[in-house]
C-alpha cells in the first residue's frame, strides 16, 4: 500500500511497531481487506506483512490505554491517524468491507472510532456512511516542499520577517537534539497543554520513544543554549513530513518567534530531504475560530478539508466525554 495516495506513515508496519512498543499507552490494531471474500485482522507485524502483496485496503490505529480501570472504561477510544490506506482504484464494496470490519472489531473496545484524514476520501464517503462512520468537517494545511525555492516563494511575508529576526537575534536551530534537550522541549509542551490546550498529552516516555525511532524528527530552537521551542515530526521517506507537535515560548521576546522558526525549519527539512509535502496534521473545525489555524495559514500551505470519519459505538459514554472535555476547556 506504499504507492496509495491515501497512504501515510501512520498506516505502515513502522507505525504499528511504534505504538506496540508502548503497551502502557496503546493497544494497536491492523485490519485489512485482501478481496471481497477474504479479510484479515492481525496484531503481529510478520503476519500482516505477508499479506501485503494482495491488500486492497488497510487500517492501522490504536485504542488508548489508561492505568485506571474506571478511566479506561470512560475514555477508551480508537484513533486511526491519517485515515486508512486504500488502493487508488479501491471499490466502494471493498471500502465497505473494511469499514464494517473496523466497526465490528472495535465496537467492544472503544467508545468511538475516529479516522483523522490527511488525504481526500470524498469518493468513498457513501461507503463510510453505510458502515456508520459520519463525516465531520475538519481542516488541514498541506505545504508544497518540492524544493526549497518553492518553500521560500510561498512563505508569508510576516513569517519571513519572524524567521529573519529570530535568527538575527540569536535563535538557533538544532536538528539532532540530545535527550536532555528533548526534556526541555517537553516541559514547554506540557505547560502549553495544561494552560491552553487543556487536553491530555502523552507522557514523556512517548516522546523519548519517538526520539529513538528512525523516522522521528525533532527540530528544536535554542537561545543561549536554552531550548525555547521546537517541532516534533515523523518522516515518510521520499513522500511527506508530518508535524505531530509544535510549541514555543512565544511572546517572551520582541523579535524571536520560536514556534514560527521551528515550523519553518521542519518545512525546509522536508524540502531538503526529498519529501514533496509537509503535513500540518490538522487545523480545527471550519466553523470555529482557531488561533492555531491562523498560525499555520502563514506558511504558504494549501488549506484542505478532508475531514474526519466518526463512528460512535457507545453514545451515552461519548456524550459524557464530550461534556467533560467542554467543561475542562472552560476552566481557567
Amino acid at each position: 500500500m506504499s504507492s496509495s495516495t491515501t497512504g501515510t506513515w501512520f498506516q505502515t508496519p513502522e507505525a504499528y511497531d511504534f505504538f506496540a512498543s508502548m503497551p502502557e499507552l496503546f493497544k494497536p490494531f491492523a485490519i485489512g481487506i485482501c478481496n471481497l471474500k477474504q479479510s484479515f485482522r492481525e496484531d503481529k507485524k510478520s503476519e500482516t506483512i505477508n499479506a501485503q502483496s494482495s491488500l486492497r485496503a488497510v487500517c492501522v490505529g490504536y485504542v488508548t490505554v489508561e492505568k485506571s480501570a474506571i478511566k479506561q472504561m470512560m475514555t477508551r477510544r480508537a484513533i486511526i491517524v491519517g485515515g486508512p490506506a486504500l488502493a487508488d482504484d479501491c471499490s466502494e464494496e471493498e471500502v465497505a468491507a473494511l469499514t464494517n470490519a473496523v466497526r465490528k472489531q472495535l465496537k467492544p473496545k472503544a467508545i468511538y472510532v475516529e479516522c483523522r484524514n490527511f488525504n481526500d476520501y470524498s469518493r468513498w464517503k457513501s461507503a463510510f456512511a453505510a458502515a456508520g462512520f459520519d463525516y465531520v468537517p475538519h481542516l488541514n494545511f498541506h505545504v508544497d516542499t518540492s524544493s526549497v525555492e518553492v518553500v521560500e516563494a510561498n512563505l508569508g511575508k510576516s513569517r519571513k520577517r519572524d524567521i529573519r529576526t529570530s535568527l538575527r537575534d540569536g535563535a538557533t536551530i538544532i536538528e539532532k537534539p540530545t535527550l536532555e534537550q528533548v526534556r526541555e522541549y517537553y516541559a514547554i509542551l506540557e505547560h502549553l497543554y495544561k494552560t491552553r490546550v487543556k487536553t491530555p498529552l502523552f507522557p514523556f516516555s512517548f516522546f523519548e520513544k519517538l526520539w529513538q525511532h528512525k523516522d522521528g524528527r525533532y527540530i528544536l530552537v535554542a537561545l543561549n543554549d536554552e531550548i525555547i521551542g521546537g517541532t516534533v515530526c515523523v518522516e515518510q521517506e521520499g513522500k511527506c513530513v508530518y508535524e505531530w507537535f509544535v510549541c514555543g515560548r512565544d511572546g517572551e521576546w520582541k523579535s524571536i518567534f520560536p514556534s514560527s522558526l521551528a515550523t519553518y525549519a521542519g518545512i525546509k527539512y522536508a524540502a531538503e530531504h526529498g519529501c514533496a509535502r509537509f503535513d500540518m496534521m490538522g487545523a480545527g473545525k471550519p466553523d470555529e475560530a482557531y488561533g492555531v489555524r491562523d498560525f499555520k495559514a502563514k506558511f504558504g500551505g494549501t488549506e484542505v478539508e478532508h475531514g474526519r470519519f466518526l463512528c460512535i459505538t457507545k453514545p451515552l459514554l461519548y456524550k459524557i466525554g464530550v461534556l467533560g472535555v467542554t467543561i475542562l476547556k472552560k476552566l481557567k
